[in-house]
């Protein structure tokens, strides 16, 4: 009886595991449309989030996956909220990826500079992502189609010392502001309608979670305020993505990773 109950265990741990190896790399692709007040005409953001490329996962698969998507879309914007890269072995591949992009703006996350509680972590030093442009804390306006629109980027070393106000960056005359942090907790810091669009990563879905009958269990983040998808306060809307790659562990479990287009549209 219990080496039979030893088998079963044994069977549905090893396809546990198959299944999260197996999640990882099945990537959602998703379309969202958010009606923006004042923009002139239609804006197309593609939102990538946390590669983590340079460790064993089937993330890497995910990332590649996204990279295509998104050239088969041609948006007009490319947004990548951070953690690019896990180990330095990664950098190689990031940067073959990023020239693949268009119009791509970019900012880093915690473990792009050493600041992470994975053990298997290691920061790469990135200081350049060209031909993507990398915002430290700094802001970038383009003309779209005749429409400003401004990016601004937090550096997480400066919202890990509480630092970063990326309010006092934002351009009011702008058509469209957008905003850059890989940490979403920023939401509740910014001041009303300071940005239309912010753009955030970092929770991964909780990248291992529990399925409930009203929900799921975020095993990595049980109480956190903000965890995936569309979230408004205050005239604001942020997005928060589930990202490509994994930490810790090379699995998923009810946490697919996902690219996003956003497609901004005139409110009526």
């Amino acid at each position: 009886m219990r080496a039979r109950a030893g088998a079963i265990f044994g069977a549905v741990s090893a396809a546990g595991i198959g299944w999260g190896w197996f999640e990882a790399g099945w990537v959602r692709l998703r379309r969202l449309e958010l009606p923006v007040a004042g923009i002139a005409d239609e804006l197309r953001i593609v939102h990538l989030s946390d590669f983590h490329l340079g460790i064993p996962s089937r993330g890497s698969h995910a990332v590649e996956r996204a990279i295509e998507w998104t050239k088969e879309r041609d948006p007009d914007l490319v947004c990548i909220t951070g953690d690019l890269v896990s180990r330095p072995r990664g950098e190689a591949v990031l940067r073959e990826l990023l020239h693949e992009l268009p119009h791509a703006h970019a900012v880093l996350g915690n473990h792009d500079v050493a600041y992470s509680r994975d053990p298997f972590s290691r920061s790469a030093g990135l200081t350049e992502l060209e031909p993507a442009r990398l915002l430290v804390d700094e802001a970038a306006t383009l003309d779209v189609r005749g429409m400003r629109v401004q990016i601004v980027g937090v550096d997480p070393r400066t919202y890990r010392t509480r630092e970063a106000q990326p309010w006092r960056l934002a351009d009011q005359s702008a058509d469209v502001r957008v905003l850059l942090c890989h940490f979403p907790q920023i939401f509740a810091k910014l001041p009303p309608g300071s940005f239309d669009l912010v753009l955030a990563g970092h929770m991964h879905d909780g990248q291992i979670s529990v399925p409930l009958p009203r929900g799921k269990l975020r095993l990595a983040h049980v109480d956190a305020p903000f965890t995936t998808g569309m979230y408004e306060r205050d005239g604001m809307r942020m997005h928060v993505s589930p990202g490509l790659g994994t930490t810790f562990v090379p699995f998923r479990f009810f946490a697919r990773p996902e690219a996003t287009e956003l497609v901004l549209q005139r409110a009526t």
